[in-house]
């Protein structure tokens, strides 16, 4: 079985490392994202799928639009039996969608949170259950009819980082299974009555206010854990936090504890335990509220 595969981050690169284990595929070449200059200083970096693909000797592209007319020849000269795509970043144009079936493996119980941040939306609305679905891919947003999917509960301690692991093994064994079943899977039409959307996060996303509850704010911290992580209006950053039973005005002291501070919120409580002013490395919480004199029932900032 000749598969190309279309991805970029560690998400994809989960998927990938499996289909190249499995008996009976052969990924005949790799589709990804150009390198990217990452960090203060900008290093041109490749993709973790490209790591991969060099190791395992695998034909890699990394066209900037698969709109090339070039690019369309290339991947009919492979003659792939299917096209394998997995957080790719970029819409596979209709010339693409005809080659071979494209199967998409996305990080949602759709129709659920169609679009570039699924794993996010899910921990920003404090969902109990969430999954990935392999999607017959057509020319519309997540839309194609679905041929599997799996399914896992979602825990309060569940962050980002985390689920990004969980749900990149659960794809990868579903990319396997519905790979070798699909000659006998029926494909089920998505209700487009009951989907919903989810955006691209931007670095304005993680500005946060203790107007908001201490559980959308913990659902915020764990939604947008390192990138772009949770920030109040003059730059300081929560990096961490644990929600804690309390009243008071918000955005004031109301406890000082061993290792933390509780901090009001409109509804409920945090207790910070690390933050980092701007401009300054992380440090813990009973530091910072020192070298700014704060104490019980003062605004914290």
């Amino acid at each position: 079985m000749k598969v190309i595969f279309m991805g970029t981050p560690h998400y994809a690169d989960t998927i990938l490392k499996r289909l190249i284990e499995a008996d009976g595929m052969e990924v005949a070449a790799l589709f990804t994202q150009p390198d990217r200059p990452v960090g203060r200083k900008r290093v041109l970096t490749p993709p973790p799928v490209k790591v991969t693909a060099q190791k395992e000797m695998i034909a890699i592209f990394q066209p900037d639009s698969l709109r090339d007319e070039e690019i369309v020849r290339q991947i009919e000269e492979i003659a792939p039996d299917f096209i394998v795509v997995a957080a790719y970043g970029q819409m596979l144009p209709k010339e693409i969608l005809q080659i071979a079936p494209c199967i998409n493996l996305h990080a949602s119980l759709l129709p659920m949170y169609r679009g570039a941040s699924p794993i996010q939306q899910s921990l920003l609305n404090g969902d109990s259950v969430t999954g990935v679905t392999a999607m017959l891919m057509e020319e519309g947003l997540d839309s194609g009819p679905i041929l599997s999917w799996s399914v896992t509960k979602l825990q309060l301690s569940d962050r980002k980082e985390s689920l990004f692991l969980k749900l990149a093994d659960m794809a990868a064994e579903l990319t396997v299974e519905t790979l070798r079943n699909f000659s006998s899977v029926l494909p089920l039409p998505q209700c487009d009555a009951e989907a919903t959307y989810c955006k691209k996060i931007r670095k304005e996303d993680g500005l946060i206010s203790f107007e908001l509850s201490a559980l959308q704010i913990y659902n915020r911290f764990r939604a947008f854990e390192g990138w772009p992580g949770i920030y109040l209006e003059n730059g300081l950053k929560l990096i961490d936090l644990e929600l804690y039973e309390a009243d008071g005005t918000p955005g004031h002291v109301v406890k000082i504890l061993d290792d933390g501070v509780v901090v009001a919120c409109k509804k409920g409580a945090l207790k910070i335990l690390r933050v980092q002013p701007p401009s300054k490395k992380s440090m813990d919480v009973l530091s910072y509220i020192r070298g700014k004199r704060i104490g019980v029932e003062d605004l914290f900032v």
